[in-house]
């Protein structure tokens, strides 16, 4: 954290205009937890979006699609426990009429309203119980943390943070909140993720900055190698800050950049960190790359070995498994170049293993956060992904989900 940036609390709801509240209405198979959120801001706000590139995309990311078109939103309702994904037409019904629930809630034009859902494939949305939960939920300022915790499904901790920061000398505020742990392998965004500001974005600007920032966070994450359906990643500014339009030409837009790219990084981390059955949050650091596009193939293609997340688990320094998954990776090495590390211990050069202390190695994997370092000694292209470890409590998750 530089001293431009000051962590606040209530994540969504630390800037100005923003509120939220959550009720159980039921969709959850433990009926006391918060299933049901909606955020909204007091008014109209330029909006910008990226979603899942997945052939089956839910119901709720075409809505949201849809709707964005014309890049101004004031709402969403988000449910969890149930993904309203291959429902067919009336899933889409049903995403439309979440939003009119909120819409005739909120005294807001339906147009205005999106939503999002999350949890189980294939089931109808029991829209009754969510037109009975809308009409329960009081929004107010300080319900940022509790709309975090109402979105998690397989999540075992809320994932949010909330900057504030000066922008011509007005106070300004930045909030984000993201749920994830399983089906972590996103090419947009990923799972769901809300960020809120008061600053006064450009909407075009704001749309580069948002694709930018997920290109180099979420789509650099991976618990599993496996897209989700509904996959979104949204960015509200209402604007109540009053500063000058954000924009590429603006003196000031570098220090939103740099607080949104924290924000996203912070969050990106999380996830992976809390991956399903992880016990290890896992870094790579990929430098020397013929370009930055092959440093990120590099990279992302060790978070995703199924044998090295396992050796990860075991706290097996076995760097062969290293080698294996960037040799398959599809950038540009040579064979007697490339260096790797494992956290300060380096197990080879120049392509061939060195003579390390074993002890060394594996007390290098030990901890709870694991950095792998890649030289490939060809350019200037770099680039970092996180990944974690495969356990069997990823089995366990994924074949007694019941959430």
């Amino acid at each position: 954290m530089t001293e431009l940036f000051r962590e606040v609390d209530n994540c969504v709801t630390a800037p100005q205009g923003f509120r939220a509240g959550t009720v159980a209405c039921g969709i959850k198979s433990d009926a006391s937890s918060k299933d049901l959120a909606i955020l909204a801001s007091y008014v109209p706000c330029v909006t910008a979006g990226t979603f899942t590139t997945s052939g089956t995309a839910a119901a709720p990311v075409l809505l949201c699609q849809e709707r964005l078109k014309d890049g101004r939103t004031q709402a969403i309702i988000v449910n969890s426990g149930n993904a309203n994904c291959a429902t067919g037409d009336p899933g889409l019904l049903n995403a439309y009429c979440m939003t009119e629930f909120v819409a005739t809630h909120l005294h807001l034009e339906n147009e205005l309203v999106l939503c999002s859902s999350t949890g189980i494939i294939g089931r109808q949305l029991p829209i009754e119980k969510i037109a009975a939960g809308v009409k329960q939920i009081e929004l107010s300022r300080e319900q940022g943390n509790a709309f975090s915790e109402a979105i998690m499904t397989t999540d075992t901790h809320p994932k949010r943070i909330a900057l504030e920061f000066e922008l011509e000398g007005r106070t300004v505020r930045l909030g984000g909140c993201t749920k994830g742990a399983g089906m972590i392998y996103p090419n947009m965004a990923t799972m769901l993720c809300y960020l809120t500001t008061d600053a006064v974005l450009e909407h075009e600007w704001m749309q580069n900055e948002l694709r930018a920032a997920v290109a180099d966070t979420f789509n650099m994450i991976s618990v599993d190698g496996d897209m989700s359906t509904n996959d979104t990643c949204l960015l509200f500014a209402n604007g109540l800050a009053g500063n000058t339009p954000l924009n590429a030409l603006h003196p000031e837009a570098e220090t939103f950049r740099k607080a949104l790219r924290h924000v996203m990084e912070y969050l990106a981390i999380e996830m992976a960190r809390d991956g399903e059955g992880a016990t290890k949050l896992m870094t790579v650091l990929v430098r020397g790359a013929l370009n930055k596009a092959d440093a990120v193939k590099a990279a992302r293609a060790i978070t995703l070995s199924p044998i090295w997340q396992c050796a990860l688990a075991g706290g097996d320094p076995n760097w062969g498994r290293i080698v294996a998954a960037l040799g398959a990776s599809g950038c540009a090495l040579q064979a007697d170049r490339y260096d790797i590390f494992i956290g300060d211990v380096q197990v080879t050069r120049q392509g061939i293993g060195t003579e390390y202390e074993q002890e060394q190695a594996r007390a290098a994997m030990a901890g709870s956060e694991v950095t792998i370092t890649i030289d490939l000694h060809l350019g200037e292209g770099q680039a970092t992904a996180w990944g974690c470890d495969l356990t069997h409590g990823y089995i366990d998750e994924n074949t007694l989900y019941t959430r």
